[in-house]
């Protein structure tokens, strides 16, 4: 096998530290990461001296193209070319928390002792590289660009289905390769549910529309979530002025977080700002969360979060105030932190109460 690139030697060094002699990574995403190829099944054995990827019949072709001449070498087959590959080993890393109890079992019915090696993958993508922060970049472009496109298709009497579905035909036909969950979109009251599924509820003018949405680019995802109005009826003062207090407590923790604070602090700035104003027991979850091949990663800004940001993490800001019943406000950006400050990749959707018709 050829020699490990800087990256996996990284990787392998933190590995070994947990107690592990080689590595086996079955999970789709985790895979992708280490590899940069991406197939629905397959494994990654990282060794000290070199990286092999088992690949099914239906990948093994395109696996070959894409390492050919490279340092990772391509076999084909499965988890029996798996057990091949680790004889001679008797602790073997898995991450545990991505692996199965069925996946353990079958790995200490082999003779092998397992060792969680969470913790190395963790920190190892805690900090986003300069070709991560590129694809993240990208999938934050085209979910803006497929936004202000769709505000011009509202119309009264579309359903939040059609909405959302609207909006993710322009995610792809702009160059997603996908969304990063599933889209919510709730118009009216249904906001004041922060993970609403969207539903068949039918717009009418007036309503407060909230769009929780994201893409993916070459496996990176983006999150961004708008809150607006569609037509001004006269009778939406207080959600006017409960999105200026939400607006301001995110422009808050965009000018105060810093690189060096934990997530406990940074989710304080816009937490006490909206308990200022009486609404701190409407802001019902965590500041922000990590953002890179998942759309929940680490770090977390919440409230008890011990995750000290550094640069070159990426992350959400996204503040909300939900009063059962009658509105749901949230305004989100994909951010990262650059030179210790907070830089957005969100630059071309207002985050104003627009008012669209």
């Amino acid at each position: 096998m050829g020699m490990l690139s800087d990256k996996l030697k990284k990787l392998y060094g933190q590995v070994a530290e947990c107690g592990a002699e080689v590595a086996v990574i079955e999970s789709d995403f985790l895979r992708r990461y280490v590899t940069g190829f991406y197939s629905t099944d397959g494994y990654v054995v990282l060794e000290k001296d070199g990286c092999t990827v088992v690949a099914d019949p239906r990948y093994f072709e395109a696996a070959k193209r894409k390492f050919h001449g490279g340092r990772i070498r391509v076999v084909e087959g499965a988890i029996r070319e798996v057990f091949e590959l680790l004889k001679g080993y008797t602790k073997v890393g898995l991450p545990y928390s991505f692996v199965t109890a069925a996946s353990l079992r079958r790995f200490e019915g082999e003779g092998l002792e397992t060792v969680d090696i969470s913790s190395a993958l963790r920190a190892q993508m805690l900090v986003k590289e300069a070709w991560e922060m590129d694809r993240i970049a990208r999938a934050c472009d085209i979910a803006e660009a497929a936004f202000n496109e769709l505000l011009g298709d509202i119309k009264e009497g579309m359903t939040e289905t059609d909405v959302a579905a609207i909006l993710e035909y322009y995610m792809r036909a702009f160059g997603a390769s996908g969304t990063s969950f599933d889209t919510i979109c709730a118009f009216g009251a249904n906001a004041s549910m922060p993970h609403y599924e969207t539903g068949m509820r039918k717009l009418r003018f007036g309503d407060p529309v909230l769009i929780d949405f994201g893409c993916k680019y070459e496996g990176y995802c983006s999150d961004i979530t708008r809150t607006f109005l569609f037509g001004d009826d006269r009778d939406h003062e207080e959600f006017k002025k409960v999105h200026s207090i939400v607006l301001l407590a995110h422009e808050l923790a965009k000018e105060r977080i810093a690189a060096g604070m934990t997530g406990k602090e940074a989710d304080a700035i816009a937490r006490h700002y909206l308990e200022s104003k009486g609404l701190g027991g409407m802001f019902t979850h965590s500041l922000g969360h990590g953002v890179g091949l998942q759309i929940h990663e680490a770090p977390n800004l919440s409230p008890r979060s011990e995750d000290v940001l550094e640069n070159g993490m990426v992350f959400s800001i996204e503040p909300g105030v939900y009063i059962p019943g009658e509105m749901g406000i949230r305004i989100e950006d994909t951010v990262r932190l650059a030179d210790g400050k907070v830089r957005s990749f969100m630059s071309e959707t207002s985050r104003k109460a627009l008012i669209i018709l």
